[in-house]
């Protein structure tokens, strides 16, 4: 099946995007969803990003604490980089340890950013960003991000836009420390690698014909996303910028495959 594309207008979206999606309209466009239909609830969300501002300094719960308040699961994800300009940076887990008390008042402050690692970021870099690690997106980049399909984001700091904040919720949960760079991998553009081997979600990319990597995975649940060429879901083409979704890998059809990124569920 092809999931349903829609592009969502962000006051720190992109007027420009790559030619896969004709280029953009005109309007600031900063993410493209893929929605399923009425009765289908995939429990992976897959989504482009484009950024000309700094998104919120924000952080989602572990499944522990999501099941605490009635949620199905918490919120992991990872960050593919695409494309990025020379300056352009992630925020991800703080630059040192410090405590609840310290965050809690920088972010009341709007001093909070101080306190965040602000990595260098280029294209092909591999960030996934496990749950409770505060984050951040930085302008001039352009991403792929695969989570868990649940709405459960508390916004820590948010440059002073006018949207509700979740400090108290947020420093209950917050990794007070370094993010551990084992979660970076920079990603060659030309080899079938594996991204991420969950749980609790696989995520893979694909060059060409060459899926041995993932040949023996098990899963409910596949999404994939080419990059460059094409590829069939049951008979279903689906072109770069779109996604298909399917039970299972063997079906889908890599023939006309050039390079892919394929996320499964792992539990």
């Amino acid at each position: 099946m092809k999931l349903n594309r829609k592009f969502v207008e962000k006051p720190w979206g992109q007027e420009i995007l790559p030619d896969i999606f004709d280029g953009g309209s005109g309007k600031k466009i900063g993410e493209v969803w893929f929605e399923a239909p009425k009765g289908i609830s995939p429990q992976l969300m897959i989504k482009y990003l484009f950024t000309s501002e700094k998104l919120s300094i924000q952080i989602h719960p572990n499944d522990r604490q999501a099941r605490r308040i009635r949620f199905p699961h918490g919120k992991e994800k990872c960050w593919f980089v695409l494309d990025a300009k020379p300056d352009a940076v992630l925020g991800l887990g703080l630059n040192k340890t410090a405590s609840t008390t310290k965050l809690k008042t920088a972010a009341i402050l709007g001093e909070i950013e101080q306190l965040l690692d602000w990595k260098p970021v280029k294209k092909g870099d591999f960030f996934y960003v496990p749950a409770g690690t505060i984050h951040a997106i930085g302008a001039g980049i352009s991403l792929l991000e695969v989570q868990q399909n649940v709405d459960i984001t508390y916004r820590i700091y948010d440059y002073g836009r006018p949207r509700e904040l979740h400090l108290d919720e947020a420093m209950a949960i917050a990794k007070l420390t370094t993010y551990d760079m084992k979660h970076w991998n920079e990603i060659p553009d030309d080899k079938s690698t594996i991204l991420s081997a969950g749980p609790p979600f696989g995520l893979f990319q694909i060059v060409g014909t060459d899926d041995e990597i993932i040949s023996q995975t098990a899963s409910k649940e596949w999404q994939i996303i080419p990059l460059e060429g094409s590829a069939a879901v049951r008979g279903k083409l689906i072109k770069a910028g779109e996604c298909g979704i399917c039970p299972g890998f063997s079906d889908i059809d890599l023939t006309k495959n050039e390079r892919s990124l394929i996320a499964c569920t792992m539990t």
